[in-house]
């Protein structure tokens, strides 16, 4: 832990570092905590969605949670996302997270998130891969920005045999990207082609599916909607659906959250990931798989309390003393 009253802030250089070399960690961590989450060691409220009345496409969500597990962290994450920022030349998302101190409540850490939200997104979706699929004979990618390369790069930590990427998206520049980092086994290919894939990742910032209602996947496919809102309800209606967390899932319009509007009912449900981690649920191999996860800030805080105890050994970072001021009961305040 920081001194007393001191705060310790982690850029995005530091966090860059950090992550490097360490997808099996952080996949066995997010692992770790669906775990401990399920067992009920977690506080994970709903989140909170500050949007704007002249641009409905952007907002700013706050993850505020709390894991009481083999450490003890609270904080919140404070992740925005404006999707115009692509036009400018910026990433769509940015974020920052707070570390409290879970016996006083005083900030102890601020760091730079929007690398450790990607990397607990692709850590998430690799576990789910482990979990209800193995190893892939390829994959189809629908979006290629951030997410989505994070993502495979995490998926083909966990296998040594190269697997053929299948990426469709409307922006050929990042599809360049994408294709230039994953080597001559990654290829450009229609949405047909992508969702033929026995593993299909959907990472658009589309607002409304992208997918076409017509498409059904197969019952030896498992399908990472990471975006939540590429399907249309219909596409998941008869699918083995898994989630991170039902409660989180089934909320802002999400596709599952639209197929319980037209339900009227939660039957379409299968279960969590950690039910299935836990051998307390099982597949119906008959059905495709399609894995929808919310984002829990659990997932975050862990990485961030995981990079903060490294940096501590380390010595980096921006250490603020006194950030807090005295922070005596009775001190004056001078105004």
């Amino acid at each position: 832990m920081t001194k007393y009253g001191e705060m310790l802030i982690i850029d995005a250089k530091l966090v860059e570092t950090f992550l490097k070399g360490r997808e099996s960690f952080l996949i066995d961590l997010v692992e770790r905590v669906y775990r401990a989450h399920h067992a009920g060691n977690t506080v994970c409220p709903d989140s909170y969605f500050l949007r704007f009345p002249d641009t409905p496409r952007d907002r700013i969500i706050a993850l505020p949670s709390y894991i009481n597990d083999q450490t003890c962290v609270s904080g919140i994450k404070w992740i925005s996302s404006f999707p115009e920022n692509v036009d400018h030349g910026l990433q769509r998302a940015s974020a920052v997270i707070v570390l409290n101190n879970t016996d006083n409540g005083y900030a102890y850490a601020f760091i730079e998130a929007s690398r450790i939200s990607a990397a607990r997104t692709a850590a998430s979706a690799a576990l789910a891969v482990r979990v209800l699929h193995g190893a892939p004979t390829s994959i189809g990618a629908v979006g290629s920005g951030p997410i989505a390369q994070t993502t495979l790069h995490f998926i083909k930590s966990l296998y040594t045999t190269a697997v053929p990427v299948k990426i469709h998206d409307l922006n050929s520049e990042l599809v360049a990207r994408i294709v230039t980092r994953h080597g001559p086994e990654c290829s450009v290919v229609s949405l047909e082609e992508a969702l033929g894939c026995d593993l299909v990742l959907l990472a658009t910032s589309a607002g409304t599916p992208y997918v076409p209602m017509s498409v059904r996947f197969q019952p030896n496919q498992l399908v990472l909607n990471i975006s939540l809102r590429d399907l249309h309800p219909e596409t998941i209606r008869t699918a083995n659906n898994v989630f991170d967390d039902v409660e989180h899932c089934l909320k802002a319009n999400t596709t599952p959250h639209l197929l319980e509007q037209l339900n009227g009912n939660r039957n379409f449900i299968t279960g969590t990931l950690a039910e299935f981690i836990c051998s307390e649920k099982q597949l119906d191999p008959d059905h495709p798989t399609v894995f929808s996860p919310f984002g829990l800030g659990i997932l975050d805080l862990a990485v961030a309390q995981s990079l903060y105890e490294h940096v501590q050994i380390s010595g980096d970072g921006l250490r603020v003393p006194d950030f807090h001021g005295d922070m005596k009961r009775l001190s004056l305040i001078h105004i």
